[in-house]
């Protein structure tokens, strides 16, 4: 158990910018091994996304509520993911061989490609919270609550399947992705669907409707898994960060357009 507590907090410290005072032992090995918490990591950062949303939409409006939730996420992972969206973008937007795709990913400045991908990937959040927001809300917070834990842990678990399925490509050791690249056990793997599944599972045994948001989440896996393969051969640390933002605008959107078919008068 002592040992489970130290990889999740490694994760912690890996996928997000909350200081730990514990002191923990780290090595790439147990890096590799916490990757089985990285959906968990979902329910810490969606926790306190929803913290912000709920504190400030009582002094705010809903639109803004929502804006100070994603603040307050971006500050907890210090734009993680959305940095890895961007110079995705950026590279296979800018590149067309596989060396420069890579220079591309690695160089620190923010394009026209992932400039636009960034505004357009907040943008889709942003209209389909709100919309989802409101027609949650006269239900229950808890639902918006739920909303927050389940976008953010499936999205991560979306991401980490390409772990499963590609080879890292970077050649050096320099990059922040390389030590979860290694190859994972069945216990990351077994992990990685335990957390990353339950809190849409709870939804899913309410409504089984909502079975439907696995649709999407296969087409990105499998989608890029293909692209990548085909490009680069593999993936890099940009990748999955990019795969995670376009999960969690995706999983959103199916949510909302499946959420209009449930009966409400079953509803708590």
């Amino acid at each position: 158990m002592k040992r489970q507590f130290q990889l999740f907090l490694i994760a912690i410290m890996f996928y997000t910018r909350i200081p730990i005072r514990v002191n923990v032992s780290y090595t790439d090995e147990k890096l590799n091994a916490s990757t089985r918490y990285f959906p968990l990591i979902g329910y810490v950062v969606g926790a306190i996304s929803f913290i912000g949303f709920y504190l400030t939409q009582f002094i705010l409006p809903i639109e803004l509520a929502i804006l100070a939730s994603f603040i307050v996420g971006i500050l907890t992972t210090g734009a993680f993911h959305e940095d890895g969206l961007a110079d995705f973008f950026d590279g296979f937007g800018g590149g067309w061989t596989t060396e420069k795709i890579l220079d591309i990913m690695k160089d620190s400045r923010v394009g026209t490609y992932g400039m636009v991908a960034s505004i357009v990937q907040l943008a889709i959040k942003f209209y389909t919270l709100f919309y989802l927001v409101n027609m949650m809300l006269p239900f229950g917070m808890h639902w918006i609550f739920l909303l927050f834990i389940i976008y953010h842990s499936l999205a991560r678990f979306t991401a980490i399947q390409l772990c499963f399925l590609l080879d890292y490509v970077r050649l050096d050791e320099t990059s922040k992705a390389k030590p979860i690249a290694k190859k994972q056990s069945w216990k990351e793997i077994l992990g990685v669907y335990i957390f990353g599944l339950f809190p849409v599972s709870i939804l899913i045994l309410q409504f089984p409707l909502f079975l439907g948001v696995f649709i999407p989440i296969m087409f990105l896996i499998f989608y890029f898994k293909s692209y990548l393969k085909q490009w680069i051969g593999g993936y890099t640390g940009d990748c999955l960060g990019a795969v995670e933002q376009i999960a969690e605008g995706v999983i959103l959107l199916t949510i909302l357009a499946l959420w209009k078919y449930i009966s409400f008068d079953i509803l708590p």
